[in-house]
């Protein structure tokens, strides 16, 4: 297990859609004399996704193309991307409305909305990932913008050069950065001392990209995140840290099924209990936990920096295998839902991951459509 790091004062330890939506966005937002692209007008008998203001509204037609110009930077909310908790609910359904829509343009064959022309993106990959890399480097590319990929052995960040020397070079080349890390402490010091946003594209704490492409996701095939069970099965780690600081702002019944001793940080736990908006279980039991589910949730036991306790977690997670009768119990309308990459016939059966209740592929697919809007949410538009 790699060494406990704080996040402000808290001792953490380290952790391991098929609808055709889109949502309303008001037409307030213009930045500059150029005029910026809006969806046109929602078709009459569009409904709202819940029913409130802002919701995702399902409806067929791409907007029409026109000109995109940046805003001046500064504005107000946080300049970078680091807990999904650093927002306020309707900044969060802002910015999952906005996936919705530039997603059916995208999937409408539409590539005339390039709100990242001219941009670049530095991307810092301390730990490598197929699904980071080809859905920020594709999605920011598909909306106009071109990524760099610096790798392992490019930078060396902390070892080689310091973060805060990286932060800042990269700074003055680049419009926004995006690192998937180990430890906590090098997003922060990243985003401390960058003078761009800065986006978490995993720390062994949480993973905050991930966590809002699996909201897209839930509300894409159940129709709402509010009011949802789901039920996580596995290792208390940073996929869970994430489900909780969401929980902490938008109200849905969250539980951590895990073995004794590999439950979640206590204080990420309190903090999203504290909160008083959702209803947080942590249990050692994965047949009780997902009794009337919506979403069953599995992660790999071992993540990237505990492979050597492989074995060891496979021992102490007898019985957390998501397999055909965990979900026959969690009953027919459950989903099941996995991060990737997955080790079949480990945390999950082959069965089930293949089953048509299986929304793996689509949850991955929307990564990159999450984290579109997440940066056009950070470059103010």
């Amino acid at each position: 297990m790699a060494a406990p790091f704080l996040y402000g004062a808290l001792s953490l330890r380290s952790g391991g859609g098929a609808a055709s939506c889109a949502p309303a966005i008001s037409s307030s937002a213009a930045y500059s004399a150029a005029p910026r692209r809006r969806p046109p007008p929602l078709p009459a008998g569009s409904r709202p996704i819940g029913g409130a203001r802002g919701r995702i509204l399902c409806r067929a037609a791409a907007p029409a193309s026109v000109a995109v110009a940046f805003p001046a930077k500064g504005r107000d909310g946080p300049k970078d991307f680091l807990h999904i908790s650093d927002f306020d609910k309707g900044t969060i359904l802002k910015i999952l409305n906005q996936a919705a829509e530039v997603k059916a343009m995208l999937k409408s064959g539409d590539r005339s909305f390039q709100p990242f022309k001219g941009r670049t993106m530095a991307m810092i990959f301390a730990k490598p990932s197929m699904r980071t890399r080809v859905s920020f480097e594709t999605g920011f590319f598909l909306l106009g913008g071109h990524a760099v990929y610096l790798g392992p052995d490019d930078i060396q960040m902390g070892k080689r050069e310091e973060t805060r020397d990286v932060a800042r070079v990269l700074s003055g080349y680049n419009d926004i950065i995006m690192a998937r890390v180990f430890a906590h402490q090098d997003i922060l010091d990243l985003a401390a001392y960058a003078s761009v946003p800065v986006i978490n594209g995993l720390t062994d704490y949480n993973h905050p990209c991930q966590i809002m492409a699996d909201a897209l996701t839930i509300i894409e095939h159940i129709g709402h995140l509010e009011g949802t069970k789901v039920v996580y099965i596995g290792d208390g780690n940073n996929i869970v840290h994430s489900w909780l600081l969401l929980a902490s702002i938008v109200p849905f019944h969250f539980v951590c099924a895990c073995p004794r001793g590999f439950e979640p940080d206590e204080k990420t736990v309190e903090k999203a209990r504290s909160a008083g908006i959702s209803k947080i279980e942590i249990t050692n039991d994965p047949k009780e936990a997902v009794k009337g589910a919506d979403v069953v949730y599995s992660d790999v036991w071992a993540s990237m920096g505990q492979k050597d306790e492989a074995e060891y977690r496979k021992q102490r997670f007898q019985g957390f295998q998501v397999d055909e009768a965990l979900m026959e119990i969690a009953g027919p309308k459950a989903y099941f839902m996995h991060c990737l990459p997955a080790e079949r016939g480990v945390e999950v059966t082959d069965g089930v991951i293949e089953a048509p209740n299986s929304i793996v592929f689509p949850q991955a697919e929307n990564r990159m459509h999450a984290q579109n809007a997440i940066m056009l949410h950070l470059f103010g538009l």
